[in-house]
Formats: structure tokens, C-alpha cells, sequence
């Protein structure tokens, strides 16, 4: 009986120090094989902008299996977050999301896109389709805006924001669209906003309007611009006979049409914003609409209008604008015709109007 006593006792003085040994050889193992690495990565990407990061799309929009995320730390928004790959040079990339509620005063960075709407094309938005209420825009950098509004809720929206850093290219897109949209809908459901979603996003193109190849006569028009087909032969005595137009779209937050003049330079823009989207329109402005200044601060050579729409209680805005080219630093079309002006947003303003379901639109008069 000693001797077993005896025996028990080193072996468990011997167990010990297996143990320890066994489970430095494991952990070696794991860092070695960058198992540990990337167990702590998938956690990371987890946990991200509250845990509603949807990955999907990350490896297309990244071109990478090897991922991070960290988060922004950014008290303006509802959450945010930013996933990047491990690569070095140009195969580095990174997309940071940001969400937050439309009822909220938006963040000065994610008004500056208003800010060039006056000026060409600059304010152009795509819309996404696929059945989303989401836009892909480009100003030095690509980015998918989705605002959701809440039908449960209709006083505000879940809108989300995802920023490419990194060479774009058609997979790249659509893989950013998929986690902005994806990622939206799970922060909305997360937060108990019932919204309406659209289908998987498996592309985003690449084109934007601009180049006199985007041009064609407004009798062709069929997307965006359609509306104007009416006013052919007035668009063509006022200077701009061509549009530039992007295919129509019953759910986009954003609608562009470009009227161009012969030269296909875009001399007239005309926009129209839905929910969160025209909140943050009507907060980049401020009060220069009401006070009469418009855009640049005191031409006046704007129209605007709005109507009341049933997805949102946010009213929508619809705006042309006589444009000005900052690169010539000239406008295009020399006369601004008002009537013309009016004319030619009652159109627009009342075709958006129908295709939404809206009503009760209102010409806004100016001081």
C-alpha cells in the first residue's frame, strides 16, 4: 500500500508539468500556424459596429480572406466600424461603415456631398437597385449610402454609410454594396425597425454620367429624365437639348437628370430626395432655400419643390439647378430662363410624385 501511495504521488507530481508542457506545445502551435491570429480576427469582424457587421461581402469588396476589424469609436453615429485586409501596397484596402438614425442631427462630413450639386455633375448618385433605397456616389472615393425608413417608425430611418479605400473595380463595388445594405438591415432589425429590404446586391457599376458619351437628344429620354420628354422642343430653345440620365428607379433615396447643351455639357440638374436623404439635403442648405439664396449663395437660380410621400413623414424634396461649371468657371447655359426653370421641375416634381405614390406637390415660392 505505501509503495501505490508512493507511486500516485509521482505521477502526479508528474502530471503537472506534462500538462503545462502539452499546452505550450498547443499555443506554439496555434501561433505558428496563425490559427490564434485568426481566431482573433473572426472575433474582431464579429463584433464589429455592434455586432451587425454583415460579412458577406467583405473578402469581394477587400479581394482578401485575411481580415480585421476595429472599431471608430465615433460618438456621432449609432455605431462604426472599419474592416481591412493584411496585404501591403497597392493590394491594400480597407471599408469603414457608419450608421445611424435620420431622426439624429447628421455629422458635418456626411452633408458635404450636397455641397457640389450646383457645380456639373459632382452631386451625380447611382442608384443601387436590386430593390434597395441606396445610392453609390463618387467624390475621390466611392461610397454606398442606404437609408431604411422605419414603417413602424416613420419619423425616422436606419441610414448607413460604407467607404471603399482601395482601387475600385466591379467586384470591389458589389461587394460594398452588399455589406452596406446587409449591415443596414441588421442594425434596423437589431433596434426594432421593421424596414422594407431589397434582394442580395450582386453588382454596382461602375459609370457615372459627365462625358459627352453619357449625352443623348431628351426625345430618347427614358430613365431618370423621362419626365422632361414633353418639354423637347423649350429644353432645346432654352439652350440645353440633350440629357444625361440614369435608369429610373421607384426606390433610390436619390434621383439625378442632367440637361445638356449642345456642347453635352450639363447646363441644368435636377434632383429629388426621398426620406433620410432629403433631410440631410434640407440640413446641408440650411435656410438658404427659404431665405432665397440657393446653393450659391445668392443667384437665386434655383427652383424647388416638395410633396408628401407615404413611406416616410419626412416630405420630399425635388430642386433644379442652374448649373456652374467650377473647371471652366463659367455656367454653361449664359441665360437662366425662370418660367423655363419652373416648367421644367413641375415636370419632373409631379412624374417622381406619381411613380412614388405621393402627393399634395408644392412649388415653393422664393422671396
Amino acid at each position: 500500500m505505501q509503495i501505490k501511495s508512493r507511486l500516485r504521488r509521482i505521477s502526479a507530481r508528474w502530471y503537472a508539468p506534462a500538462l503545462v508542457l502539452a499546452l505550450g506545445i498547443v499555443a506554439c502551435a496555434l501561433y505558428s500556424t496563425g490559427t490564434f491570429d485568426q481566431w482573433k480576427d473572426d472575433r474582431s469582424l464579429d463584433h464589429a459596429c455592434d455586432g451587425t457587421l454583415a460579412q458577406g461581402g467583405l473578402r469581394a469588396a477587400l479581394h482578401s480572406s485575411h481580415l480585421s476589424a476595429g472599431s471608430e469609436g465615433d460618438s456621432e453615429y449609432l455605431a462604426s466600424c472599419s474592416v481591412r485586409n493584411a496585404e501591403t501596397g497597392p493590394q491594400r484596402s480597407s471599408l469603414d461603415v457608419k450608421l445611424r438614425w435620420s431622426s439624429a442631427a447628421p455629422p458635418s462630413a456626411d452633408l458635404s456631398w450636397y455641397n457640389e450639386d450646383y457645380n456639373g455633375v459632382r452631386g451625380q448618385a447611382a442608384p443601387l437597385g436590386y430593390g434597395w433605397s441606396g445610392i453609390a456616389r463618387y467624390q475621390g472615393g466611392w461610397q454606398v449610402m442606404v437609408a431604411l425608413d422605419c414603417r413602424n417608425q416613420k419619423d425616422k430611418a436606419l441610414v448607413a454609410y460604407g467607404d471603399l479605400r482601395g482601387e475600385p473595380n466591379s467586384a470591389t463595388l458589389a461587394g460594398l454594396g452588399q455589406v452596406t445594405t446587409e449591415t443596414a438591415q441588421k442594425a434596423a432589425e437589431k433596434h426594432g425597425c421593421q424596414v422594407k429590404a431589397g434582394k442580395r446586391l450582386t453588382s454596382v457599376s461602375l459609370s457615372r454620367l459627365g462625358t459627352p458619351d453619357t449625352a443623348k437628344p431628351l426625345k430618347q429620354a427614358q430613365g431618370s429624365c423621362a419626365s422632361l420628354r414633353q418639354l423637347a422642343p423649350t429644353a432645346a430653345g432654352n439652350g440645353v437639348p440633350e440629357i444625361m440620365e440614369y435608369p429610373a428607379d421607384g426606390q433610390t433615396p436619390q434621383v439625378n437628370c442632367y440637361l445638356a447643351t449642345p456642347e453635352k455639357k450639363p447646363g441644368y440638374g435636377l434632383y429629388a430626395y426621398y426620406g433620410g436623404a432629403a433631410k440631410d439635403f434640407l440640413a446641408s442648405e440650411g435656410d438658404n432655400l427659404k431665405k432665397g439664396r440657393g446653393p450659391t449663395y445668392g443667384d437665386k437660380e434655383y427652383a424647388w419643390a416638395t410633396a408628401r410621400c407615404p413611406e416616410s413623414a419626412q416630405p420630399a424634396v425635388f430642386v433644379l439647378y442652374h448649373l456652374y461649371d467650377r473647371d471652366t468657371d463659367t455656367s454653361p447655359v449664359s441665360h437662366h430662363s425662370a418660367q423655363f426653370a419652373a416648367s421644367a421641375l413641375k415636370a419632373f416634381a409631379g412624374h417622381e410624385a406619381k411613380l412614388r405614390g405621393c402627393s399634395d406637390v408644392q412649388m415653393t415660392s422664393r422671396p
